[in-house]
């Protein structure tokens, strides 16, 4: 899941159930500030709490493989 993916989802999911970000943070036990990151694309995030407040949709991070092109050369 790239990480625009994962803002999206979150947010797209937060949205389907009819919640606002207090709400969410609230009901999954993390700050505002940090639903309010996440869904803005932050790129570093904690991945417990990540995991957290996916859980609240039935998900969670997961390793997986990074198709070709998508890795970053240095």
């Amino acid at each position: 899941m790239a990480q625009g993916d994962l803002s999206d989802f979150v947010k797209g999911e937060r949205k389907k159930n009819f919640l606002t970000q207090e709400d969410l943070a609230r009901m999954t036990g993390v700050g505002l500030r940090f639903i309010r990151e996440l869904e803005q694309g932050k790129p570093s995030l904690r991945m417990d709490k990540v995991n957290q407040v996916l859980e609240a949709f039935g998900a969670k991070l997961i390793p997986g493989s990074i198709p070709k092109g998508d890795v970053n050369e240095s």
